[in-house]
């Protein structure tokens, strides 16, 4: 794929790293997400290749080793002292200015003898160009590929640009784009679940689904990234791209093939199949307290909570409502598609003040993951209503733990394994949906936290209700 090109999917055949270069590795993503991913990888007998560390400051690898070993069980993971001997054993840092070519000179220095290399960039997107520029001078970019973390952009025009000036240094083949939630087991197993059992296939499509919603909520607040926060907001943070990606699965074709490019081509042709958000299909929030976080402007007009209403114009899908929300601060924090189902053509079991409700299928894709179906069954009491009943799988109870996203985007970087990571085109008709919200002169509608975000939402355009989301996927209260 050419670097400036759209459309074209070429994945190419990528190679497998003998080494992993991990740019900020002090930083507070490698302390909370990376090195406790590292550490499981270790366990598990996956990573095998050494990891060398690009941070600035005054450390060196017994200080980088002593920040593991915080970091791993800051988690509250046990620490098995065999396995944090193998991790740390391949570690090591190179320090030094990421505007300073002499910092480059050293690490092309510490790698000389590894081979192909993975560079990983945990840090602020400011510097992403900046970096891959630096690998070129350096002849870095040489047997290796760059994985660059979200986001990818600020808007569709930035996004463009960010591909430009990286394929300067790298070309497509070898630059990989994470969203964390295509590495989420859960997210995946939305595809097995649609693909895999003909009890789902059959009715996945507008003539048995009435409405879909999808929701990343969060009882927590912005906290101390009130000046990172501020200039993303709830849309450009979670909704351009992780309940897009969950989109995108939850709504795709079945793929031709099980590969990463078939994949990725159905992906691109739902996205590229669904309309642009219209702002009066939407609702913007902020939680009362946002103004008074350190690093929040005065006056913000970034919104916490945004909820929104959007259709897939194709075959399978014309006519659904997909209504998708998300929000900090909220009641409780849960990430769940739930599909309604479309009653049955006559009430035979209802009443004129009982409705028999819709049958629902419920994926929860972070927590406690799993899928809940609530069924309308006849209770043995003569005279009361059916009442729905929930049935279904809890994936940790079934299925044993499963990997952390990031243990297979790491994973999947080192391996080279394409699945895990957005495609640019993908990426592209991400910021083209929401392109409409991204900056809104109006302000946000205040709501007070620990509710559900505005009363406003619950009116969005053909909106019934929004099905109730519980702490814990089998919760019934």
């Amino acid at each position: 794929m050419n670097g400036t090109s759209d459309t074209p999917l070429d994945l190419g055949d990528l190679e497998r790293a003998d080494a992993l270069v991990l740019f900020g590795i002090t930083g507070d993503l490698a302390r909370k997400m990376l090195l406790p991913a590292l550490y499981r990888l270790t366990e598990s007998g996956k990573l095998t290749v050494p990891v060398i560390g690009v941070a600035a400051g005054d450390w060196d690898d017994d200080a980088l080793r002593r920040h593991a070993r915080e970091a791993v069980a800051a988690t509250g993971t046990g620490i098995d002292e065999a396995v944090f001997s193998r991790l740390a054993a391949k570690l090591s840092i190179v320090t030094g200015d990421f505007t300073d070519d002499a910092t480059f000179e050293r690490l092309r220095e510490a790698v000389a003898h590894l081979g192909f290399l993975t560079h990983y960039l945990a840090i602020p997107p400011s510097l992403f160009t900046t970096v891959a520029a630096a690998l070129a001078r350096a002849g870095l970019n040489r047997d290796s590929r760059l994985v660059v973390e979200k986001p990818f952009g600020h808007d569709p025009a930035s996004a463009r640009e960010l591909q430009k000036e990286l394929s300067a240094s790298f070309d497509e083949t070898h630059l990989l784009r994470v969203d964390h939630f295509l590495g989420s087991e859960a997210v995946e197993g939305l595809m097995v679940a649609r693909f895999a059992n003909t009890l789902l296939a059959p009715i996945w499509h507008r003539t048995y689904v009435d409405n879909v919603q999808i929701s990343l909520t969060e009882d927590f607040d912005v906290a101390d990234r009130g000046s990172f926060y501020d200039t993303v907001g709830c849309v450009r943070d979670v909704v351009q791209n992780h309940l897009l990606q969950v989109l995108a699965y939850l709504a795709m074709d079945p793929p031709s093939v099980t590969n990463a490019r078939a994949q990725a081509l159905e992906k691109w042709r739902v996205l590229h199949a669904t309309r642009t958000i219209d702002p009066a299909d939407t609702v913007r929030g902020q939680y009362e307290g946002y103004q008074d976080v350190e690093g929040v402007a005065p006056g913000s007009t970034t919104e916490t909570y945004f909820a929104t209403r959007l259709f897939v114009d194709n075959w399978r899908w014309s006519g659904v409502p997909f209504h998708l929300r998300s929000g900090k601060s909220l009641a409780v924090s849960a990430t769940e598609v739930v599909v309604e189902l479309r009653k049955p053509p006559l009430e035979l079991f209802g009443d004129a003040n009982t409705q028999t409700p819709p049958n629902l299928i419920r994926f929860r894709i972070d927590g406690d993951t799993g899928i809940r179906a609530d069924l309308t069954l006849r209770k043995p009491d003569r005279g009361t209503a059916p009442v729905p009943v929930p049935i279904g799988v809890d994936f940790a109870r079934v299925l044993g733990r499963q990997e952390l996203p990031y243990e297979n985007i790491l994973d999947g970087a080192i391996a080279g394994n394409p699945e895990y990571f957005a495609f640019y085109p993908t990426v592209l008709e991400c910021w083209r949906v929401v392109e409409p919200v991204l900056d809104p002169a109006d302000r946000p509608l205040p709501y007070a936290p620990g509710t559900w975000g505005p009363e406003a939402a619950d009116h969005l355009p053909g909106l019934t209700t929004w099905h109730h989301l519980s702490r814990r996927l089998f919760d019934t209260d």
